[in-house]
């Protein structure tokens, strides 16, 4: 029964289930959770009476259960994609590198995921992913159907915090872009006969390269603190 919410949520949690990882790796990861979980919990768990259905009603209650606690911590990984998806296209480093990887991202959107998905982990993300299971739990009680309403308002509301929490992030490199499009334009009207794209060009990609540099650190720092201040404090 465990087992079913952990799953469900171990197929989108960020880090432990990406999909550059196998399916069996992410079953074992799953397994081996499910394990540190269900002592947690299956003392105040009143179990279903036993029959198909109250398996089936089981599987599907404890897989949607599990499935949107999974998605809400997934919207963290979408908003630092977010990020660096706008910064890249601000500063016209979107078709660098574009495309390697499972996901469509530029290569800004990559290191930054990937600095995130590193950072997460390294800091105990499977503990705190534990302890953020037990804790749905009485978020969402077991063998139950979540409450659409509640639902969608808690949905609505934190896909709003990730897209205000991923276009914060790359608000460095949209102020670089407006102040380099201004200046390209002040440039152009004062001397219409120089080329200001060729001269441009090159400025735009070493400014966003070393404001990537200077701003990575900090950018990873808040994204993290969202995240788990989210882990914390769930949908409050």
């Amino acid at each position: 029964m465990v087992f079913f919410r952990v799953g469900a949520a171990m197929a989108v949690l960020p880090a432990l289930g990406e999909q550059m990882l196998s399916s069996r790796v992410k079953l074992v990861l799953a397994l081996v959770l499910t394990s540190v979980v269900a002592p947690a919990v299956l003392p105040n768990m009143d179990l279903p009476t036993m029959g198909m259905g109250g398996f089936v009603s089981a599987l599907v209650t404890e897989s949607l259960s599990g499935l949107f606690m999974g998605i809400m911590l997934r919207l963290f990984i979408l908003a630092i994609q977010m990020a660096g998806s706008i910064a890249a296209q601000a500063t016209s480093l979107a078709q660098i590198f574009g495309g390697q990887g499972l996901d469509p991202l530029p290569a800004v959107g990559h290191i930054l995921t990937i600095s995130a998905l590193a950072l997460l982990m390294a800091t105990g993300f499977h503990v705190k992913a534990a302890a953020y299971l037990v804790l749905s739990y009485d978020i969402l009680p077991p063998f139950a159907f979540p409450d659409p309403s509640a639902v969608a308002d808690a949905g609505r509301a934190q896909v709003g915090k990730s897209v205000a929490l991923g276009f914060s992030l790359a608000a460095p490199f949209v102020i670089l872009s407006v102040l380099y499009n201004l200046t390209l334009g002040v440039i152009n009207k004062a001397m219409p006969q120089l080329m200001v794209a060729f001269v441009g060009a090159p400025v735009i990609t070493l400014g966003s390269i070393g404001m990537l540099l200077l701003c990575a650190p900090i950018i990873l720092s808040v994204w993290l603190e969202a995240l788990e201040g989210f882990l914390a404090n769930p949908f409050r």
